[in-house]
């Protein structure tokens, strides 16, 4: 299993967690790296939307073996690879254990490829998204200044760490008015993990509101791409490139085959 596999989630959905995914991807990607982007919200696919894609094959066709997860790969913006899930898809949690390692491998196969792969799993502590977080190598939690966005970030922080045993957390604020904003909110969640949890929060950065970033949305293109000088482009590119300094850090995960187990471990 590559070292750098990439975890993104969030506690409640509107943070804006799929659109920095893909931003992430296409600013790694310009960096030099190759990257792979897995769709894996099992309820809600929308990478592919996102980056203005259509693919003719997704996840789904794999689990009915009339594909391969080779041939289900689309090229993306410069030259990410995307594996577009398919929405409403609970048979991936359905899979026997002789299935899950099959799909495992097959994963860890097709990841040896790149050099790393970021996986925008679904927001919320459902057990598809606490299997996909201990599954990774690095976990990105992204949060806004909301009492909902924080509370269910931490909610998420609390269940991951003490089902799966995840204790590294890496958290971006989006949709901040500035810097110090960001790391404003970062600290109001650090507060309470701090005081309650046992793990280990880092702050990557933060992402300004940026009208920007809405019209890239509309356009199904990344601002990265779309608007390169742009507050909210600069700052994600400031993310990659601080996460990947991060890269050479050994940290344990349970591999691509926890990515498709059932929840039951204590």
């Amino acid at each position: 299993m590559p070292g750098n596999v990439v975890a993104v989630s969030s506690g409640k959905g509107g943070v804006g967690k799929t659109s920095l995914t893909v931003n992430l991807a296409v600013a790694l990607a310009a960096r030099g790296k190759k990257v792979l982007v897995c769709d894996a919200d099992l309820g809600l696919a929308n990478v592919d939307i996102t980056l203005g894609l259509k693919p003719q094959y997704d996840l789904q066709h794999v689990l009915s073996g009339e594909r391969t997860l080779d041939e289900i790969v689309i090229e993306g913006p410069q030259g990410v690879g995307v594996i577009p899930a398919a929405s409403g898809i609970a048979r991936m949690l359905e899979l026997s254990a002789a299935e899950r390692l099959e799909m495992g491998l097959a994963f860890t196969a097709l990841s040896e490829r790149y050099d790393l792969v970021l996986l925008d799993t679904a927001a919320g502590i459902g057990q598809d998204v606490i299997s996909f977080l201990s599954g990774a190598n690095h976990v990105i939690v992204v949060v806004c200044d909301e009492p909902t966005s924080l509370t269910d970030a931490y909610a998420l922080i609390k269940v991951s760490a003490s089902e799966r045993k995840v204790r590294r957390f890496q958290i971006v604020a989006n949709k901040v008015k500035g810097s110090a904003h960001g790391l404003q909110v970062y600290k109001k969640l650090l507060n309470a993990t701090d005081q309650f949890l046992d793990v280990n929060l880092s702050y990557l950065g933060a992402v300004p509101t940026d009208h920007r970033m809405l019209e890239s949305l509309r356009e199904r293109t990344p601002v990265v791409s779309l608007y390169p000088r742009t507050q909210a482009s600069v700052a994600i590119r400031d993310i990659a490139a601080s996460l990947e300094e991060r890269f050479n850090l050994d940290f344990e995960s349970d591999g691509f085959a926890a990515l498709f187990q059932k929840n039951d471990m204590s």
